[in-house]
């Protein structure tokens, strides 16, 4: 468990859509019994709040949502997500659903059209990173979202594997895990590319 410093506020930053992706590849399919509706993800959004709650013991939780529509990312390149699959059916019910989710957690929900919930959560980390009495823990499947971490005042808090095995990368473990300093994260995915964003590496990298 991650001990808040003395007199500091925790504030959790829910990357939504990618903790319902990854508890829908890891879950089997469950369904409501009344409707046959699709449930899984929502039982492991469900399940990886409470251990949020309990581990970590937040002060404040809001969850960053992805809309629907083209972001500035596809206006600065057509080919960003270019070639990837749809989501199924069942999972698109169920990120809608989960909207259903945090409204009865009492968790506000932040968007905007035109961005993604990556830009809604860096916003928000640059706003209060500078707060001394506010430490700040992402809690997302992403890997970008390391790019944030700052000592232990911006931490990211992760799944290794299924819903029960998670990390807290502080800016050592990002150390330990990629040779290199969050900041230079940014350097890393220009060189190696993205291939799930459909964004090309230096040739030969």
């Amino acid at each position: 468990m991650a001990k808040k410093s003395t007199g500091t506020k925790r504030l959790i930053l829910l990357d939504s859509h990618a903790i319902i992706h990854r508890a829908y590849h890891a879950l089997p399919d469950f369904s409501a019994s009344s409707t046959g509706e699709p449930t899984g993800a929502l039982y492991g959004l469900v399940a990886m709040l409470i251990k949020i709650i309990q581990d970590l013991k937040p002060d404040y939780i809001v969850a960053a949502y992805d809309l629907s529509g083209p972001t500035f990312r596809h206006e600065a390149a057509e080919s960003y997500k270019a070639g990837r699959k749809e989501n199924d059916a069942n999972l698109d019910l169920q990120l809608k659903r989960a909207l259903d989710i945090f409204k009865a957690f009492g968790i506000p929900v932040y968007s905007k059209e035109g961005f993604e919930a990556d830009d809604i959560i860096g916003t928000i980390v640059h706003k209060l990173k500078k707060d001394k009495n506010t430490e700040i823990i992402i809690a997302s499947g992403d890997m970008d979202t390391m790019q944030l971490v700052d000592d232990k005042k911006v931490q990211v808090y992760t799944l290794k594997k299924g819903l029960n095995d998670t990390i807290l990368y502080d800016e050592a473990k990002v150390l330990e895990r990629f040779g290199f300093a969050p900041e230079h994260l940014i350097n890393y995915k220009c060189l190696r590319g993205d291939p799930s964003d459909n964004i090309r590496g230096v040739k030969g990298i």
